[in-house]
């Protein structure tokens, strides 16, 4: 009854997502695809945070659809991994990303994606493990996506990696026409990238600047997790706003070749 229920909700919401965001969908993920996606039963424990993390909105808004190539950037617990893997299907891939200096950081979360991708349900998931400044894919790619991540790249205990250099790494992984979603907690205007270590936010507009200069073309966002009631200068992790600051959306797409 619970995935019948959410299922119903889904195809309710999906058509409302499509016209937030100026899109028909056509190309992106299908309502049916994503529907199966989040209803997922070896799923369940992550439905709980569905509506708060926007799951189907974002999924739409990524354009990820059946037999796609998918990286993903610091994949954490696997949240997302699990759902770009029931949408991308057998026929698709997805390569989870840990910079060397990050796993350093999170034994745990490595460990659970390198089980995820040995259970046969996730057979289309690899773990990638490489330098934080050495980004690359084993073929080129149709999506690279990050959530809450972009931000530590420049950081010291990342090896401080130009985002000139990652996004430059980025572009070279897609294909023609392939998109770079990024999704972050917002930092104060004007503040660049200030607080990326103190406060682990970033201004938005500093990543807009530095993405469009790798030589992509700004294609949209999203204000699905936006919060105007965020104050941005308190640290992500502090428990009066911790899983619900303000979030950017940003989707950059590389130029389909001429």
């Amino acid at each position: 009854m619970r995935h019948t229920v959410l299922a119903v909700l889904l195809a309710l919401a999906l058509p409302a997502v499509a016209l937030a965001h100026g899109s028909d969908m056509k190309g992106g993920a299908t309502s049916a695809a994503v529907q199966k996606a989040v209803s997922d039963p070896a799923r369940a424990a992550d439905q709980s945070n569905d509506a708060r993390r926007k799951v189907a909105t974002v999924m739409a808004f990524a354009e990820v659809k059946p037999g796609q190539k998918v990286v993903e950037l610091i994949p954490g617990s696997g949240y997302f991994t699990r759902v770009f893997s029931a949408i991308v299907g057998s026929q698709g891939h997805v390569y989870t990303v840990w910079p060397n200096e990050y796993a350093k950081e999170d034994a745990d979360d490595v460990a659970g994606s390198s089980k995820l991708a040995a259970d046969p349900h996730y057979a289309n998931v690899s773990v990638l493990t490489q330098p934080a400044n050495q980004l690359s894919a084993p073929e080129p790619v149709d999506l690279v996506f990050t959530s809450q991540n972009y931000h530590d790249y420049p950081d010291k205990f990342m090896g401080k990696v130009d985002p000139a250099v990652l996004n430059k790494q980025v572009f070279d992984a897609l294909k023609p026409g392939g998109l770079w979603v990024i999704i972050d907690h917002v930092a104060p205007a004007g503040s660049g990238m200030a607080d990326t270590d103190t406060l682990h936010r970033i201004d938005p507009a500093i990543v807009k600047k530095q993405v469009e200069a790798a030589g992509f073309v700004f294609d949209g966002e999203s204000n699905a997790l936006r919060n105007p009631n965020d104050p941005h200068t308190i640290k992500v992790f502090d428990k009066s706003i911790r899983g619900h600051t303000d979030q950017f959306i940003y989707r950059f797409r590389k130029p389909a070749a001429k």
